[in-house]
Order: C-alpha cells, then structure tokens, then sequence
C-alpha cells in the first residue's frame, strides 16, 4: 500500500518519503480472523462456566475484531481516487475510524470495570485451570496477531491502534491465566475481579493517548511528528526565500501530510528559477514527512492585495 503522492515533483532518488505500509492488509485479515475464532471459544466457555471474565474479556475482544475491520476498511478507502466532490479521496475517513476505535475502547473498558465491581462483591466459584487454559490461547493469538503490526505501528494511527488493541488484549490473556492459577490452587475467586480492573487501567492508558492524537488530526492539528517551526526554518533557509507566512499543516488522511504557505521571494527572480525553488522546497519538506505542498510567492517589492496579508503587514513580521 505504497503510498506514492509524491510523484509529481520527481523523485527519483531511492529513500521513500511515503511510509510504505506493506504486508498490513494480510495482517488484518489474519487478526481478524483469529481473534473472531478465539472470541467464539471464550463465550462458550465462559456461559458453560459462568466465567464473567471471561466473557468481559470477549466482548472486548469481539470490539477489537470490530475495530480492526474499521481500520482495514479505512485502508481501503484511502486508496479511493479523489472526485469533484472529494477532492482529497476518502483518506479523513482513516482518521475518523482512529478517533471512532478509541472510543470504542473506552466504552469496553468501562463495562469491563463495572462488571469488575460487581463480580468482587459477589464472587463465584470458578474453575480456575480452564480460565487459565483459554486465556492462554488468547495470548498466543493476540500476541502473535500483535507482531504482524509491529513493524509498522509507527507509520499509521491506524495501524498504531491495532498494535495497541491486540498487545493490551495479550496482557488481558496473561492476567486472565494468573488469575486462573490462583484460583486453582487458593480458591480466591475475587482474584478475577481484581484482575479485570488493573487491566481496565492499563488499557485506558493508551488509549487515551490514542483518543488525543486523532481528535487533533480531525480538529486539522499539526500532526504529532511535525514540528511547525522547524518546517518554517527549512523553508527559510532555501536560497531566494525572504519570508514565509500563512503557513498551515494539517493531516489529509493518516499516512498523508499537507502545507499550504506564502513565500516572500526576491524581486530579481525569474519564472524558471522561481519553479526550481519551489521543486527544492518540495523536496524539503517530503523528509519532513509531508507530502503535499501548495506555495504561493509574492515578491518582496509587491503591494499586498488580500485581507489576510493587510492584517500581517498591521501586526508586523513578527515571523
């Protein structure tokens, strides 16, 4: 899923500047599948047993399922061509499954903490070995499932949000089997209450994190890994630029990165040489992962036109 929308100004050189997302599709599909079996086999046994955490832990699985669908459809409408009406394709949409998965999340958790509470005031008898047994199975998928997205966790929100839903799930699993051996041998069956509700925290954990990155990327932030002022020195530094202001930074879609901003050039410069710093600039700004710029030049001597740039000359450069 290389995503190569760098093409238009000529790259021929052989680092990508695109986070290339390969081998996420089958990773997707795998983790769904598996953990759609292994949520199968937790209610069974945990309605045959009355395990309640067990079944929580399904339910949060079955979410998770839920959710790498999401991520794998957003994936796949990324890839959708731009149109009149969408002229930017339907890449937002990744952002959008990432804020949607978080919440998700934490309504699980909440539900999973509630029933934590009220399991430890009524605990059960609980056969501890089959917990143990079936969450020991939920670790060898989830964990498994989790390496596929290792690699590329840091490329994409989305592929992050996986990560973090499939690892939590495998300390989820490991709990679950302590949990399990414990009540074999003591019979402490509030253990598995207990247990639920130190998992519920570790997992809001990153989720909120999860929640912050992607509420900005659809409030249009500056993306968590850009750095605005380093950006503007870039730019800046590039022979023939004066100044540069209305500079804006947003995320189109989760592995895609746009600028829009006015250079201030010199008088002197002709069309040709003009191109050719915009070509550079471009080029700059891709090693900072952004992907898409769209500069406007004035030069120093021009009066300024607009509204917004009368407001700048009011206030000042302060740039």
């Amino acid at each position: 899923m290389a995503h190569d929308h760098h093409d238009h100004h000529g790259h021929s050189h052989d680092h990508h500047h695109a986070p290339v997302l390969t081998s996420v599709n089958t990773a997707f599909i795998v983790g769904i599948i598996f953990n759609f079996l292994f949520v199968i086999i937790e209610v069974v046994v945990g309605l045959s047993i009355h395990s309640l955490s067990l079944l929580s832990d399904a339910g949060h699985n079955l979410a998770d399922v839920a959710s790498l669908g999401l991520a794998l459809l957003a994936f796949r409408l990324a890839d959708v061509r731009p149109t009149d009406r969408y002229t930017y394709g339907l890449r937002k949409t990744s952002i959008l499954v990432a804020l949607l998965n978080a919440v998700v999340l934490l309504i699980s958790i909440g539900a999973i903490a509630y029933n934590a509470v009220l399991r430890f005031l009524h605990p059960e008898p609980l056969p501890g070995m089959t917990i143990a047994i079936v969450a020991g199975i939920g670790i060898l998928i989830n964990s498994g499932t989790a390496l596929l997205f290792m690699r590329q966790k840091d490329k994409d929100i989305n592929v992050r949000a996986a990560y973090l839903h499939l690892a939590s799930d495998a300390v989820v699993s490991l709990a679950l089997v302590i949990g399990g051996v414990i009540i074999y041998y003591t019979g402490m069956f509030r253990i598995d209450a207990i247990l639920s509700l130190i998992v519920a925290g570790v997992i809001v954990g990153s989720t909120w994190r999860l929640l912050r990155d992607s509420l900005r990327l659809s409030l249009d932030g500056v993306p968590v890994d850009i750095d605005i002022d380093k950006v503007k020195e870039v730019i800046k530094k590039v022979s023939g630029v004066r100044d540069i202001h209305h500079i804006h930074i947003w995320a189109i879609g989760t592995t895609v990165n746009a600028l829009t901003a006015h250079l201030v050039i010199d008088d002197a410069m002709d069309a040709k040489t003009e191109a050719a710093l915009k070509k550079k600039i471009r080029h700059d700004l891709a090693h900072l992962n952004i992907q898409h710029a769209t500069l406007e030049t004035e030069h120093q001597g021009q009066a300024c036109d607009t509204e917004e740039c009368e407001e700048h000359e009011k206030h000042g450069h302060h740039h």
